[in-house]
């Protein structure tokens, strides 16, 4: 096989970047109706000395409607609209600006939260559709180098209702002509800021204010929501058992425990293997097929032999269960990494496609407003620092990582391997 050129790595050394869990205290929100299930709403409705039906119709406005506005709720009694729309509905997020990308048909909206944070959502436009990019927290604190919202670090995760407001405010604008045109937002990706499944009870929570017809929720298609993660193995098999058939996206970026290690910090935890056998559970248990996400970073990740790797580990545990979406990497605040070239991508890609394995060059909106995958930091927050800690926390990789840059001398065994390791048939588990 040619061989690929490489970069050189770089002298500078660093600690390895460190993983966060714990949010910073904020106090809690105001008490929301999303928070609540149903029966809570009714009886808190109860408590205060209305009939229970009232909260019925209180979220039928806001699931069916989007509305919020006690003006339009003419079957509620005027006298008990304001103070049912102050106990249930209280603002939790104020839009501060919108920034417009790709000819209008990308929006990406800077939220500030009840406590100060601020988060980010964007609204993408499709021929038939609208799909709105959500977050889940308030920063990350999974420390991914190449991407902003990691080097930002975890400010607090958002609740329930912080979630599913980002998902109403943009109903309602694509709704009213926000694209010139009334859109309906038919499809929802948690890949906004944050490591969704850190956060799970609110994201479970507000995956069913989504997907549970109304009074309970939007009514949505699970089919059309997707919850993105960088592999907590533990809460995706926890999410498998919830009975909500949504799409799983794995940030995978390599199929290599050697590179993953430094791309991705949480492999430390959890190895490729256990994080595909994972994802190849979810399928079985949801029959949803899985994505996989790889950012292709030049001389870093995009080797043909690399391609081949991911393709072994996928086959290894059955065909059809996996679609892979390969990324160009999108510029952040202080990158010293670009996107793969337009060869290596072609080739990537290609390898793969030969190997079986479904794959599509995932469409990438809004770069030029830093909108797009791995750009989130809500421009509010320090860039300066978020661009110096991902500079040196690439060189950092990049010093660490020059023997895995390589194809192993062993690489067909290894391929063997990993072919016999597995039945590699399609029956379910």
């Amino acid at each position: 096989m040619k061989k690929t050129k490489q970069v050189l790595p770089r002298v500078e050394q660093g600690p390895r970047p460190s993983l966060s869990f714990t949010a910073q205290r904020h106090g809690k929100p105001p008490r929301h109706l999303v928070d609540l299930s149903r029966t809570e709403r009714r009886e808190l409705v109860a408590d205060l000395g209305y009939p229970q039906y009232r909260a019925d119709q209180l979220s039928k406005h806001y699931f069916e409607h989007n509305c919020i506005d006690p003006e339009q709720m003419s079957d509620i009694p005027q006298s008990q609209r304001l103070d049912l729309v102050q106990q249930l509905l209280p603002p939790l997020i104020t839009k501060v600006r919108d920034q417009v990308a790709d000819q209008g048909k990308t929006i990406k909206t800077l939220w500030k939260l009840f406590d100060g944070a601020v988060v980010e959502s964007v609204l993408m436009k499709y021929p038939d559709r609208a799909t709105l990019c959500i977050s889940s927290q308030a920063g990350c604190g999974m420390a991914c180098p190449f991407c902003a919202t990691g080097q930002a670090g975890l400010t607090r995760n958002l609740t329930t209702a912080e979630i599913i407001e980002q998902l109403r405010y943009a109903r309602q604008a694509a709704a009213e002509g926000i694209f010139g045109e009334p859109v309906r937002v038919s499809n929802v990706v948690f890949m906004g800021m944050g490591e969704p499944l850190a956060n799970y009870r609110a994201v479970r929570d507000a995956l069913h204010r989504m997907i549970d017809p109304a009074p309970e929720g939007f009514g949505m298609s699970a089919r059309n929501v997707t919850v993105s993660t960088v592999g907590l193995v533990p809460v995706i098999n926890k999410l498998a058992d919830e009975g909500l058939p949504v799409t799983l996206a794995v940030s995978l970026h390599a199929p290599d425990d050697g590179l993953r290690d430094d791309l991705i910090p949480i492999n430390s935890r959890h190895k490729v293997g256990e994080l595909l056998d994972s994802a190849r559970h979810y399928f079985v248990r949801t029959g949803r097929r899985v994505s996989i996400e790889y950012a292709l970073i030049k001389d870093m990740n995009d080797h043909q032999w690399r391609a081949q790797l991911l393709a072994a580990e996928l086959n290894s545990r059955g065909r059809g269960w996996a679609h892979v979406n390969p990324i160009p990497l999108n510029p952040t605040p202080g990158s010293i990494w670009t996107a793969s070239t337009a060869h290596a991508t072609d080739t990537f890609v290609k390898t793969l496609t030969r190997a079986g394995i479904s794959t599509t060059i995932r469409d990438t909106r809004g770069s030029d407003i830093d909108g797009a995958c791995g750009q989130l930091a809500a421009e509010v927050v320090d860039r300066d620092h978020v661009s110096r800690r991902a500079a040196q926390a690439q060189a950092a990789v990049d010093a660490r990582i020059d023997a895995h840059r390589h194809q192993p001398q062993d690489f067909d065994s290894t391929l063997a391997a990993i072919s016999a390791t597995h039945n590699g048939d399609d029956d379910d588990e």
